[in-house]
């Protein structure tokens, strides 16, 4: 395994971070979930992200019990492992169970704590963007969770780059703790964030953590166009979750690219979900790619992917059959 520094601090994370969304309603079964978590921690991997609405497709019914598995798991060895969980979905049926305010943001991080079994979190991110709370209240109630130890860093997800502009330029002049970390969506079929999210991160030297680097297991190439998934990121087991992965992913178009892909992958000798993570590693910009799966054996690839450098030629292959992804819907 292969680390590096997350942006401007002095942390040092592993290349690969462990995704755990799935873990407590595609993964019914804690052992696995464990036996996933085990795998990576064997591989090297020291960074693991969560969040209080987890698991994916679970509504908050089930909001808190990914977190609660991952604790379980960190017992005797919290001290060896970077944790990262998330806030703002909804995870109570009340107004405010929701939300970047004070209210919120201070009886989440306490929740998530509890679940986890730990005194703190070394990232406490905002899930998304909550465009109806004042960003200056936001700030200051992440610098509170700051200061009293219950998060080491803050940072935020699916942040427009204006908007974590913004929040960099607020946090500075109120003078609280500011962003160190952005995690987008990034792969083959998604690159829209390179032309202003990633060359913002690089200038104020923030860490980027993308997720989705296989874009919900279509990279793996095993689906059809025209077969509907009974499992996975895009079946009905996820309910809206995976209706929002048929809209991102579900096209002719990416069905297409994939088996261009498919071809470039046979040629380099290598699997299409290797290539395809070792391709978002590959960024110099990127810090650390956000990996999960449904079974322990599904990690053997991606785990691999770190240690497989790009040749040029390979990489410009990837770049120019995938370019079109840069514009996003314009593009079709």
């Amino acid at each position: 395994m292969q680390y590096q520094k997350f942006g401007n601090t002095g942390l040092s994370v592993s290349r690969l971070c462990l995704g755990t969304m799935t873990f407590g309603l595609q993964i019914e079964q804690e052992d696995i979930a464990h036996a996933i978590l085990d795998k990576a921690a064997d591989a090297g991997v020291n960074f693991i992200d969560t969040a209080d609405v987890y698991p994916l497709g679970g509504g908050e019914q089930l909001a808190g019990r990914t977190e609660e598995i991952v604790g379980r798991w960190l017992r005797g060895k919290r001290d060896r492992f970077i944790v990262a969980t998330k806030a703002v979905g909804k995870v109570g049926p009340s107004p405010w169970d929701q939300g970047a305010s004070r209210r919120h943001l201070l009886d989440a991080v306490d929740a998530s704590l509890r679940r986890l079994g730990t005194d703190y979190v070394d990232l406490y991110q905002l899930h998304s963007d909550d465009r109806e709370t004042p960003i200056d209240e936001t700030l200051e109630a992440l610098d509170v969770i700051v200061r009293s130890g219950k998060a080491r860093y803050v940072g935020v997800s699916n942040f427009l780059a204006y908007r974590l502009a913004l929040a960099l330029g607020r946090a500075d002049f109120l003078r609280t703790a500011r962003f160190v970390s952005v995690q987008p969506r990034y792969n083959l079929l998604f690159r829209q964030i390179e032309r202003e999210l990633l060359p913002l991160a690089e200038e104020q030297r923030i860490a980027v953590i993308p997720y989705n680097p296989i874009a919900g297991g279509l990279l793996t190439g095993k689906h059809k166009h025209d077969v509907a998934p009974t499992e996975g990121r895009f079946s009905s087991q996820l309910r809206n979750a995976g209706t929002n992965y048929l809209q991102r992913y579900w096209h002719e178009r990416e069905f297409a690219t994939i088996e261009e892909l498919r071809g470039i992958a046979e040629e380099a000798g290598q699997s299409l979900i290797k290539l395809a993570v070792a391709w978002v590693a590959a960024n110099p910009v990127i810090t650390s790619a956000i990996i999960g799966a449904s079974r322990p054996d599904q990690l053997t690839d991606t785990l691999a992917a770190i240690d497989l450098k790009l040749d040029p030629e390979l990489k410009a292959k990837l770049d120019e059959a995938t370019v079109e992804y840069r514009w996003g819907d314009a593009a079709r």
